[in-house]
């Protein structure tokens, strides 16, 4: 099957939030909430300044996404990006599709003048986390950390 990376369009939310719906139902802090994805996907669309959301194509469906949000790093001097959501349909996995759209996202970043990715991984999610050091990248000795408000 031939891949597209392509920009999300709005017409593309409810076959994202499919997606996010597969992802959240593997990762311990999150649960699946249609309403909120759909919210979020919505805002990201709206910052396209600051946001990159992209999907993989194939066969005239959606079959992968990820996302990114730039923030200014100290540590860094300036713009930094945020990687999330990088999901495929589990019938599409071990196929490329996920390295596309790393490479993609990557290349939107230079552009955007970012000078570091970073994401989040499930410590359980043994193939995610394979497929990352695959994929060049580093774990670091940064705990994440959350508070919910």
């Amino acid at each position: 099957m031939t891949i597209t990376i392509r920009e999300a369009r709005a017409a593309d939310i409810p076959a994202l939030s499919r997606l996010l719906e597969a992802l959240f139902s593997i990762e311990a802090d999150f649960r699946p909430d249609g309403t909120r994805q759909q919210r979020g996907l919505e805002l990201l669309l709206q910052q396209s300044e600051t946001a990159c959301v992209l999907v993989a194509e194939g066969g005239g469906q959606v079959v992968g996404m990820c996302t990114a949000q730039v923030l200014i790093s100290t540590a860094e001097g300036g713009p930094v990006a945020v990687v999330e959501d990088v999901v495929v349909d589990a019938a599409c996995r071990g196929q490329g599709v996920g390295a596309q759209l790393l490479d993609a996202l990557e290349s939107w970043a230079r552009r955007s003048g970012v000078s570091r990715l970073q994401l989040l991984a499930d410590r359980n999610n043994e193939p995610a986390l394979k497929f990352y050091a695959r994929q060049q990248w580093q774990p670091t000795q940064l705990v994440a950390m959350r508070k919910l408000l």
